[in-house]
């Protein structure tokens, strides 16, 4: 996909491997809107960043936020590409420790962000795409985040986990659903990678997690990350397909 003369959305780009893949993206040519919680540093990083950036506080689980993100990246050129990296964690026991059921509400939550947001953004950015003309036989491309822990979930993570598998499960349903309208869909699973989220950690654990991964025995970087969604962009045949990520780690239940 020629990315010059076209802008791209990147949600969550305020930070980790949502903002290392909206550098390449402005290194391509693209004009760049980052969707990002009005609390991020969005507004700061798209400074930093420079013309080619804009950024527009939302939340992506919110139509009217979607809408003005791509309102703002049409206003600059056609929306060809869309790496959605927006999602949240949070930890639930199917019974907790006082024998109690596992909280229901912070498992909605968690679904809500990372499922639903993760369809609301395919929905709104493919429906713009669809009236793009075709370029090189395609209108756009569209490129979301699961996680190794929909295949090995740890305990603990069965609400982010749930919403992991979710967005494996509809990867290939939207690819057949969208092929007519020459649009791709393609996940990426990442493994253990090195990006805010684990900032609370010392770098004796980050180590240690990194030493689980087979090859190589390192956490992963986020413009790894950002040259697999960049690669994704550029193939025309990648379609309908979940790639993982991850140095060959496998996660163990703890």
């Amino acid at each position: 996909m020629d990315l010059s003369n076209s802008s791209a959305v990147v949600t969550g780009g305020a930070s980790g491997l949502a903002l290392a893949t909206a550098r390449r993206l402005i290194r391509r040519g693209a004009e760049v809107t980052i969707l990002d919680l009005p609390s991020s540093a969005g507004a700061a990083v798209a400074q930093e960043l420079g013309p080619a950036v804009q950024f527009v506080g939302g939340d992506v689980t919110d139509t009217a936020s979607v809408e003005a993100a791509v309102a703002a990246a049409q206003s600059r050129a056609p929306l060809r590409a869309v790496v959605h990296c927006a999602g949240r964690g949070g930890t639930v026991r199917v019974i907790g420790k006082d024998g109690s059921p596992g909280d229901l509400e912070l498992y909605e939550e968690v679904v809500r962000v990372n499922l639903i947001g993760s369809f609301n953004v395919l929905r709104l950015t493919a429906a713009a795409m669809a009236a793009n003309d075709p370029a090189d036989g395609e209108r756009g491309a569209v490129v979301l985040t699961s996680s190794v822990a929909a295949f090995e979930g740890q305990i603990g993570q069965i609400p982010y986990a749930s919403a992991k598998a979710g967005i494996v499960g509809m990867t290939l349903v939207a690819a057949r659903d969208l092929a007519h309208r020459l649009i791709r869909v393609v996940t990426i699973a990442p493994g253990i990678f090195d990006t805010p989220i684990l900032s609370r950690f010392s770098t004796e654990i980050k180590d240690r997690l990194g030493a689980q991964v087979p090859n190589p025995a390192r956490l992963g970087h986020p413009d790894e990350f950002a040259r697999m969604a960049e690669s994704i962009l550029d193939n025309p045949y990648l379609n309908g397909e979940t790639i993982r990520l991850d140095g060959a780690v496998r996660m163990q239940p703890r």
